[in-house]
């Protein structure tokens, strides 16, 4: 019961009051801007599977690319299983290169270095990741498709790293930023030296992240198709090493989406669904290692 000294007041507010309608006027602007947002992603996601998940046959995966074709054919005939062996095989390379190169350096960055070299590592790193992607791959044709005289996996790996590595960099240097200081502290208070703090306890402690990061640097290389046109470039047949040219699904798919062969143009839209659901793939798996929080 309220006290004599003290008037009551009516703390509701009302649902016409200028505050209410303001707070309920911006809830659904940003309603509307989210679904906005999300109207391109599922636009292109409903267009690649209509047209994509027609053509699509076991054939795909397992048979080369059909010579062309301008009558439409009631079953896509041939398939691209060695665009996507030869993606698979290139990525690889790309993250062998680029994933130790780039924990290494983070760690580097964030546990040893001054901070004024991090500053300016760090400035590097975001000039890299900005770069365009062409750009990386006139630089791998420069220095490896010209040395070894031929377009290659290698190469084409090369030109994917130039991009993981910035991301991955990135990613671990935040991951080990965020990893409490209290560690470190309790693992030399016990004896433990810096060396082995890092790679016993502050490593171990970020890894969910880094992972996060090396699955996005995945998802993003898997999908470029201007490196490959100058490192990589294409072939008919399945690729049997490492130092002749590689076909991939980013190139199958801009070469046949442009002619006008109907078989081909299937096997295009084929080629994108499943460059999409791998791509889709990795970027949830990433998510899930996110969710597993280990400090």
């Amino acid at each position: 019961m309220p006290s004599k000294g003290f008037a009551t007041r009516d703390l509701t507010r009302s649902y016409l009051s200028p505050r209410t309608l303001l707070g309920t006027g911006m809830t659904i602007l940003v309603f509307i801007c989210g679904i906005l947002a999300l109207l391109p992603l599922l636009a292109v996601l409903f267009y690649i599977l209509v047209q994509g998940f027609s053509s699509l046959s076991w054939n795909v995966f397992t048979q080369l690319p059909p010579p062309p074709s301008a009558q439409p054919l009631e079953k896509v005939s041939g398939g691209f299983g060695n665009a996507i062996l030869g993606t698979l095989l290139m990525v690889g390379i790309a993250a062998l290169i680029s994933i130790p190169f780039g924990i290494l350096a983070a760690i580097y960055l964030t546990e040893f270095s001054s901070r004024r070299l991090a500053r300016w590592i760090r400035f590097a790193t975001n000039i890299l990741s900005g770069v365009p992607s062409i750009i990386a791959g006139v630089f791998a044709y420069g220095i490896v498709v010209l040395a070894m005289g031929t377009f290659s996996a290698i190469a084409g790996g090369v030109a994917l790293s130039v991009l993981m590595l910035p991301i991955v960099v990135r990613t671990t240097d935040e991951a080990l930023q965020l990893v409490p200081k209290e560690l470190r502290q309790a693992s030399i208070g016990l004896g433990a030296t810096n060396f082995q703090t890092v790679f016993r306890v502050v490593l171990p402690a970020a890894i969910p992240t880094i992972v996060t990061g090396v699955t996005l640097a995945i998802a993003r290389a898997t999908g470029e198709t201007a490196p490959l046109l100058y490192t990589a470039l294409s072939s008919q047949y399945w690729p049997n090493n490492l130092f002749s040219p590689t076909p991939s699904l980013a190139f199958l798919i801009y070469n046949f989406a442009t002619v006008p062969y109907k078989n081909q143009q299937q096997l295009a839209w084929a080629a994108s669904l499943i460059l999409i659901l791998i791509v889709l793939l990795t970027s949830i798996f990433a998510r899930w290692i996110t969710r597993q929080k280990v400090y």
